[in-house]
């Protein structure tokens, strides 16, 4: 499956943080917790990030990425995906760090800098959901 369910389009609407998985050079892991977005008209999940930080450095040469997100209400509920970073923009990267901080920590504008953003989008190849059985 390719498709994020809808049945968990929640989890990019809530305060859940991703982790994100990107190749080093030498074949090793790189990851690192993230907020993530999605963007439904592209079926794009998204990621804002610092231009030159590792994971930009490293899809810049590999655009493989996984991305594992976990419902903070219900840990066992969750989604994982693998893709590649198909698109980079700096394109309303500011004001889109800006929608995330107001939704993660209920700030109005990015605490951090935000002249130096670039978003990741994430095209999924595969996407494999875990549902909770507690309810």
């Amino acid at each position: 499956m390719s498709e994020i369910p809808r049945s968990y389009l929640d989890l990019f609407e809530k305060k859940t943080f991703a982790h994100v998985a990107t190749l080093m050079p030498n074949g090793m892991p790189h990851v690192t917790p993230v907020w993530i977005d999605y963007d439904a008209d592209t079926e794009r999940v998204l990621v804002n990030t610092a231009k030159g930080r590792q994971k930009h450095v490293n899809v810049q040469k590999d655009p493989r990425i996984g991305v594992s997100i976990t419902d903070d209400e219900d840990p066992y509920r969750a989604l994982s995906l693998y893709g590649e970073v198909d698109a980079m923009t700096d394109e309303n990267a500011a004001e889109h760090i800006d929608s995330l901080e107001q939704r993660y920590r209920g700030h109005e504008e990015y605490l951090g800098d935000r002249t130096n953003r670039i978003i990741l989008k994430i095209k999924p190849h595969e996407v494999l959901t875990k549902e909770s059985h507690r309810k």
